[in-house]
């Protein structure tokens, strides 16, 4: 049962180009299907979440991260009636623009972007993706999906100016996206905040000592587990903690929101459209935790002196590979060097980088300037 509020995919916007209904999957179910399909959503596999196969195989890459943040925006839409079917495609979605190396990839590639005047986007790169880059149908370039589906990819997370976005006009940026959008992101930071934590602490860069101390959260649950759990092995009881967290936001955002759609009499997707601000939310209490957590983990594990030299590493051979294509356009492939007679050679040049997977930007960097 969906709520008034849902986005029905009978009142879909439809397609780019029209397309016949399928006998059994319907439009949102469809629209996954194609990005489970696509390339783009293959290579998060071989991306960088935040660790290296340095350290172990077993920490998240973005297509398992991706994956928790589907399973985790499925179980809120599903308290919510909000359309499962579009929350998971988005969610599915949502990383398909990101590029190799994680969050040290994206800064050097938009600071190569800055130097020629352009800059890099992951949202408006993964719209890019699905409307242009994906060739798998006769009929038409892109993955043809649904309005909501692309206006949920670059407005998941981001309120982009109609002013300063002109080309995004179509995506109605004067107005707020359905709540199946908005729910991404916060679907999205609670996933890495629990996982995060996970990894630091498995990768030996965070103790069980500096989390409690530093995520008080963190210390509460684990306190309850060892109550609980007295005999348990210290992973298990953290393991523990780490549920109780996830279980604690995820059922807080849940209330919080049903308390907004109440207190702003929302009644329709009209009324969610016309709000003057989001309403997927954390409580203030919460919120302030989830907060906590994150900057804990920018200061003791992002940016940690251990992880240096692996982002060090990452944006010299962006920079290098970025400023070797600018110079040598004509060892990019062929496909790349066609574009760049219509398109700027720099946002050519990214698209390439963007695509690459960690692997496959090594074997570049070796092959052109190793």
């Amino acid at each position: 049962m969906l709520a008034e509020y849902a986005v029905r995919v009978g009142n879909s916007r439809g397609r780019r180009y029209p397309e016949p209904q399928h006998p059994y999957r319907n439009d949102f179910q469809r629209d996954r299907d194609r990005v489970i399909h696509s390339r783009a959503f293959r290579r998060l596999e071989a991306k960088t979440q935040v660790f290296t196969r340095r350290y172990s195989d077993h920490f998240r890459n973005r297509l398992t991260h991706t994956i928790e943040v589907a399973q985790i925006a499925r179980t809120i839409a599903s308290q919510l009636g909000l359309n499962v079917d579009l929350v998971e495609a988005l969610s599915l979605a949502h990383d398909v623009g990101h590029p190799p190396f994680g969050h040290a990839g994206e800064k050097a590639l938009d600071a190569a972007m800055r130097a020629h005047g352009y800059f890099f986007d992951h949202n408006l790169h993964a719209l890019r993706i699905v409307e242009d880059f994906e060739l798998r149908y006769a009929a038409f370039r892109g993955l043809n999906l649904t309005f909501e589906m692309r206006e949920g990819i670059i407005k998941h997370s981001t309120d982009y100016s109609a002013t300063q976005f002109p080309e995004l006009a179509e995506y109605l940026l004067d107005q707020r996206p359905p709540l199946e959008a908005q729910l991404i992101d916060l679907a999205d930071e609670i996933a890495y905040d629990t996982a995060d934590l996970d990894d630091g602490y498995e990768a030996h860069l965070l103790t069980l000592a500096q989390i409690r101390d530093g995520v008080p959260m963190f210390d509460s649950f684990y306190g309850e587990a060892e109550q609980t759990y007295p005999t348990a092995m210290e992973k298990l009881k953290f393991n523990e903690a780490l549920i109780r967290i996830l279980d604690r936001m995820v059922s807080d955002l849940i209330h919080q929101t049903q308390e907004q759609i109440r207190a702003e009499g929302i009644r329709n997707l009209d009324d969610v459209r016309a709000c003057p601000r989001r309403l997927v939310v954390l409580s203030p209490a919460v919120e302030q935790d989830r907060r906590g957590a994150k900057e804990f983990l920018y200061a003791n594990l992002y940016y940690s002196a251990a992880l240096d030299p692996e982002k060090k590493d990452a944006e010299r051979v962006i920079l290098e590979l970025f400023k070797f294509w600018m110079l040598r356009p004509e060892n990019l492939p062929t496909s790349y060097q066609e574009k760049a007679k219509q398109d700027p050679l720099p946002r050519v040049v990214c698209d390439y980088i963007a695509g690459m997977t960690d692997t496959f930007i090594y074997e570049q960097y070796e092959k052109y300037c190793g």
